[in-house]
């Protein structure tokens, strides 16, 4: 399944999509310059994508997600 979710991944960056980011409680969607795929998921932002592993939030100042 991972497999099959990373090729998703990729044809959708390629047609430039936008994808809502993978974080539970994220709110942003997935934009071209600041994709991060980690496990097959992407993810708005570094924050995200390590599970706000130092407390910071979001890539964007309104979302105020925190994993």
């Amino acid at each position: 399944m991972d497999k099959y979710l990373s090729v998703c991944s990729y044809i959708g960056a390629m047609n430039n999509t936008t994808t809502k980011c993978a974080c539970p409680d994220c709110k942003c969607e997935v934009t071209e310059g600041h994709r991060v795929l980690r496990d097959g998921k992407e993810f708005c932002g570094e924050n995200c994508a390590s599970g706000h592993a130092k407390g910071d939030g979001c890539c964007e100042n309104s979302c105020k997600c925190h994993g």
